[in-house]
């Protein structure tokens, strides 16, 4: 049996807010409400991402995708036209740049509910650098 990936829970501290951030920093369609109780945005070969209201505080989560390199140059251009914080490392120790990871581009920025986002043009161990 072939394992694939359908789906997850974003818990966030406005649902909508996040949802609608995700799509439109990563270019993708607009959330849609889903079961009356989360706005979920759909991603390649129809993977979801289901933002939920927290109820109270947000535990900041991890969240990395890989995209094609004209994609990045769109996220990459959202992320500087918003103002939005970025890193090209987790550790946050180098702000305003972006990596070069295994012959690729990758950044890091965070969510209106501080979750910890990333676009990476290569997969992790995939060339040099």
């Amino acid at each position: 049996m072939a394992v694939s990936f359908n789906h997850t829970i974003v818990y966030a501290a406005d649902k909508k807010a996040s949802a609608e951030f995700f799509a439109e920093i990563f270019g993708v369609g607009p959330p849609q409400p889903m079961f009356g109780y989360f706005m979920t945005v759909t991603l390649e070969g129809g993977v979801a991402l289901d933002y939920a209201d927290a109820g109270g505080s947000v535990q900041s989560q991890h969240y990395a995708f890989l995209v094609s390199e004209n994609d990045f140059d769109g996220i990459f251009a959202r992320i500087q036209s918003a103002g939005i914080g970025y890193w090209a490392d987790p550790a946050r120790s180098r702000p305003g740049q972006i990596n070069h990871n295994d012959g690729g581009r990758g950044v890091y920025f965070t969510d209106p509910s501080g979750h910890f986002l990333e676009a990476i043009t290569r997969p992790y161990g995939s060339g040099t650098g």
